[in-house]
């Protein structure tokens, strides 16, 4: 079915009058729906009709009997734009605001029992995957109806629904502490929706739909692939934009004009105007009411920064550089939707996984100078509160601004229909979410007393927990949840401004399973936590383990997070078998947690379970691609996977290459993520040699040294430097003396092909910093052998000789290192006595003069050595070994 209905409703657009197959009663409930008129459609004979007929979807609310059973059927794009009104109402109470002016009551036609009992009944049916929802999100009895009105639905007859299923997950999302995976089915069909001809048809539905695929990852915290859909957005879009620098001035006092961050930016140009979002309404013209935004009011720092006037630059490569920075155009609000996606992972410190924090501002500053639209405003602001609030300088402002946004919400300063009109395209947190956000905003500058105030108004417990623990209130955190479990009204004077505030009221009826699991994990942490705890250990771990199984035995063998702390508490006492029994519980209800993966793995380890771990490894891996920690176990892991069965006693196999490839591989993802873990780089060095990528062996030692600097016995491995050199001198030199042929090297991991490589990582990384390495001396000697630099191999030689037995005084005291140092000395004597001649022949070849004989220069070595030790060792019998040597270079002159 084509429905020309539910496309308007996806793109924002008029409704269209003259498609046959679209109804006058649909369209004018499009029409309401459009216009945030939610009375209008919850109240309509088709939302009786919808909440009548739809199977299953009274079940568990025990108002099933009493609610009237119609036998009238109904047109799905109806039914679709009633789900739609249910779903932004419990939006428009819960996120944007302002409260609903209409009796919930009435509308969905229950007259039998309270709204109270209905929301109170619903939900225990948003828990997802064993993660409850937040109890005091209001009226979740119209996100439970939306949600089983979509899910009746069919894609054949509605085409657009994959994305309202999207939209609907991203809410639910919303509402649990912690994010569960979708399911793949979703992901299959908004693909599908990708393709449809009428979506390929709009450019801004296709940047719309890449954007809320987005904010999904981002969610999910695949921040990767999440950046990936934001730049799939901004292609579709057509948005252009570009990071750039602009001179400009950021104080007051500054004089001087210096390069500063813009962000360049222009959306196409669209063919019907800003128009095209407008729905069909009485013809009055409204006000676009703004949230305010804070001025700085610092006595220093510019409210923004003021750029130079731009001149013509006919020699900028920026494609945008013909905009001035102080006065550029204002961006459709969906291209501000986009540019705002671009800065949710303020942590991000990794360009390759997007924008990092110092680059974020210029975004949010090119938003924030043209308001457009409510919620884009809104969420602007919250994400510029979001990085001035480690500023000492804005700190201020972002606490003011963030308190501002919050006390804006339920006013009607604005229409609804305006405040929803982006919400899907924006990460704009619930109510109850930035009200956490400023609380924890207050404990970041030391005010633990409004921060605990706001936690227990939102009865968000283990926050408030944290503050009492951090005013030394443990006893009383401890009370408060076993007085909630047990469903008792506490009262206290936490907070003097509170006076006896209620903290809870009588409540066990109302605790969802999933919540009172949580409530009874908190506790057992409390028991942990606590200073009885420290002085006897044993009777803590017991009573706690005994709060997580009790949780978990509440719960309905739902809590993940139970199995979590119980798996934590077997792995502190060495139970492995226990952890990784509690841990795949976890993992078997939310597989989402990268680190339970990781220390899943760890655990097989112990147990030497190699392909466990290896899986649970990979599977950490996936969740969490940034974690190198997680790919270096991985390699480490694939080195082990023949041990596995193995006697204690048997010496290990030899490592397949397959294996030894896969660990390479692994490590070689890590280092993206730990540039600087040497560590890692020296596994990743001894695991390239293996494989024969002795290029990236080379550039592995690179960084190696370049991290450790002169800390000459970890920065460089001989043995890998000794196989570099190896691996260097099997070419035949010879070939590239010959002027008729010339080397094409076939790779770049042996013969000519690495020559460059290690000749760079002698002279430009080690040497600058490691000089008193004997066996590097030694291992330049032979590379320099190779190419016939005759005298360069001789200095070689003779320095290694320096840096070792020269400066070595215990070859004076030592019989044995003194016998060490005069075999190296007879040793260097055969080098000279082969690579003199051939360095004076070479000399005198280039000069046409004649040069100095080397065995000058050697008998000056041993006749140095022999005084330097003959008080010691003349008696020794090897003493004589000196004589004889002297005494050969005495009769060859």
């Amino acid at each position: 079915m084509n429905n020309s209905i539910e496309w308007d409703i996806l793109k924002r657009k008029s409704v269209s009058k003259y498609f046959l197959s679209d109804s006058a009663r649909n369209r004018e409930l499009a029409i309401a729906l459009a216009n945030a008129d939610f009375e209008f459609v919850l109240s309509s004979p088709e939302t009786k009709v919808a909440l009548s007929t739809t199977p299953h979807l009274w079940d568990g609310l025990d108002i099933s009997a009493t609610h009237p059973k119609l036998h009238t059927s109904i047109d799905p794009s109806t039914k679709l734009i009633v789900a739609i009104a249910l779903l932004h109402s419990f939006v428009q109470v819960n996120w944007t605001g302002p409260e609903l002016s209409f009796s919930l009551l009435e509308a969905l036609n229950a007259p039998s029992t309270s709204i109270q009992d209905l929301d109170n009944a619903a939900l225990p049916y948003l828990t997802l995957q064993g993660e409850p929802a937040y109890h005091l999100s209001q009226h979740p009895i119209l996100f439970l109806l939306a949600k089983r009105l979509l899910l009746s639905l069919s894609n054949d007859q509605l085409p657009t629904l994959p994305l309202w299923h999207l939209r609907l997950h991203l809410i639910h999302l919303s509402l649990l502490d912690e994010p569960v995976s979708q399911p793949q089915a979703l992901l299959e069909s908004i693909k599908t929706l990708l393709q449809h001809p009428f979506v390929q048809t709009d450019q801004d539905l296709i940047a719309q739909i890449h954007l809320e695929l987005g904010l999904l990852h981002y969610s999910l915290g695949t921040d990767k692939i999440a950046n990936q859909e934001f730049l799939a957005a901004a292609k579709h879009s057509g948005l252009e934009f570009e990071l750039t620098g602009a001179l400009g001035k950021k104080t007051k006092y500054q004089i001087t004009a210096y390069s500063q961050l813009v962000l360049l930016a222009e959306s196409r140009q669209r063919e019907e105007g800003d128009n095209a979002e407008n729905w069909e309404s009485d013809g009055k013209k409204e006000e676009n009411i703004l949230p305010d935004t804070l001025p700085l009011n610092d006595d220093t720092l510019l409210e923004e920064t003021a750029f130079t006037k731009v001149t013509s630059d006919n020699t900028s490569t920026c494609r945008l550089a013909y905009l001035d920075p102080a006065n550029q155009p204002p961006l459709h609000p969906l291209d501000q939707s986009l540019l705002l996606s671009f800065c949710l992972s303020q942590s991000n410190d990794s360009p390759s996984s997007g924008l990092t924090a110092q680059q974020m501002m210029p975004f949010l500053t090119r938003v924030i100078q043209h308001p457009r639209n409510w919620s884009v405003h809104t969420t602007a602001l919250l994400l510029r509160s979001r990085l001035e609030s480690s500023r000492s300088r804005t700190v201020e402002r972002s606490c003011l601004q963030l308190q501002a946004l919050i006390e804006q919400m339920p006013t009607s300063d604005s229409e609804p229909k305006e405040r929803l009109k982006y919400f899907h395209q924006l990460p704009l947190p619930s109510k109850w979410e930035m009200e956490k956000e400023l609380a924890k905003r207050f404990m970041t500058i030391g005010v633990i007393r409004s921060s605990l105030e706001i936690f227990t108004k939102l009865e968000m417990w283990e926050d408030a927990v944290l503050c009492l623990q951090k005013m030394d209130r443990e006893e009383e955190a401890e009370c408060i949840v076993k007085d909630l479990l047990a469903g008792k009204k506490v009262e206290s004077e936490l907070v003097p401004t509170l006076g006896r505030a209620s903290l809870s009221e009588p409540r066990k009826s109302k605790l969802t399973a999933a919540r009172e699991g949580k409530l009874t994990c908190l506790l057992g942490d409390l028991v942990l936590g606590a200073q009885s705890a420290s002085h006897d250990p044993t009777s803590a771990r017991a009573a706690a383990i005994d709060c997580y199984n009790r949780a978990w035995k509440i719960s309905g063998q739902t809590s993940s997070r139970a199995m979590r702390s119980l798996a934590s508490l077997y792995m502190g006492t060495q139970d492995y078998e226990e952890a990784i029994s509690c841990f795949q519980a976890a993992l078997q209800i939310n597989p989402l947690y990268g680190r339970v993966w990781f220390t899943l793995g760890v655990a097989f380890v112990k147990l030497e379970r190699w392909k466990e771990a290896r899986d649970a490894f990979q599977k950490q891996v996936s969740v969490d691609e940034d974690d190198a920690e997680g790919w270096n176990n991985l390699a480490a892991v694939y080195l082990r996977l023949g041990e596995e069965g193995l006697p204690k006693d048997q010496p290990p196999p030899p490592v397949s290459f397959e294996n030894k490839l896969l660990a390479f591989r692994a490590l070689r993802q890590g280092l993206r993520f730990a540039y600087k873990n040497w560590r890692m780089w020296q596994n990743y060095m001894i695991v390239a040699i293996d494989v024969g990528e002795l290029s990236e062996s080379a550039r592995a030692m690179t960084r190696v040294v370049e991290e450790l600097g002169s800390h000459k016995l970890v920065a460089v491995d001989f043995d890998v430097l000794d196989k570099l050199v190896d691996s260097v001198t099997r070419d035949d030199f010879a070939l590239s003396k010959d002027e008729t042929q010339k080397v094409f090297p076939k790779t770049s991991n042996e013969g000519f092909g690495l020559l460059p490589i290690v000749e760079r990582l002698f002279d430009m990384v080690i040497f600058p910093r490691i000089s008193d390495s004997p066996r590097i001396w030694r291992s330049h000697a032979r590379l320099l052998r190779w190419k016939e630099d005759w005298q360069g191999a001789i200095d070689d030689y003779l320095r290694a000789w320096r840096c070792g037995p020269v400066q070595d005084e215990s070859v004076e005291r030592d019989v044995g290192v003194w016998r060490e140092a005069l075999e190296e000395l007879e040793d260097l004597v055969a080098v000279l006595s082969v690579l003199g001649p051939k360095a004076k022949a070479a000399q005198e070849k280039e000069d046409g003069k004649k040069k100095g004989d080397w065995k000058f220069q050697a008998k000056g070595l041993v006749r140095t050595f022999m005084g330097r030790t003959r008080e010691s060792f003349e008696g020794e019998k090897d003493w004589d070994r000196l004589r004889e040597l002297m005494e050969e270079l005495k009769k060859s002159d």
